[in-house]
């Protein structure tokens, strides 16, 4: 048997901007969308946090991440962490 990582590649998997990173392995990221008004069709934002599972700790406030489900990890963890899209670029002050 191969001893490489298998995951299954079904699961339902998002791109967000990290707002949180103040616990040990785990940030908080948000993700947009629009939604549309069922009476007045008029588009919304929407918007839902997640808390992701970092394991290296890599992602930092203001990325840009990629994350999938996967099994609870804990009570609110559900979702792994997959890769940094964006880091946030520095302001030069002036």
């Amino acid at each position: 048997m191969s001893t490489e990582n298998t995951q299954s590649t079904h699961n339902r998997n998002f791109e967000g901007t990290v707002v949180s990173a103040a616990m040990n392995k785990t940030v908080v990221v948000r993700v947009d969308a629009m939604a549309m008004h069922a009476k007045y069709n008029k588009s919304y934002k929407v918007s839902n946090k997640y808390h992701v599972h970092d394991e290296k700790s890599e992602a930092k406030v203001g990325d840009k991440v990629k994350f999938v489900e996967c099994r609870p990890l804990s009570k609110t963890k559900k979702w792994r962490l997959v890769e940094v899209l964006g880091v946030k670029s520095k302001k030069a002050k002036a």
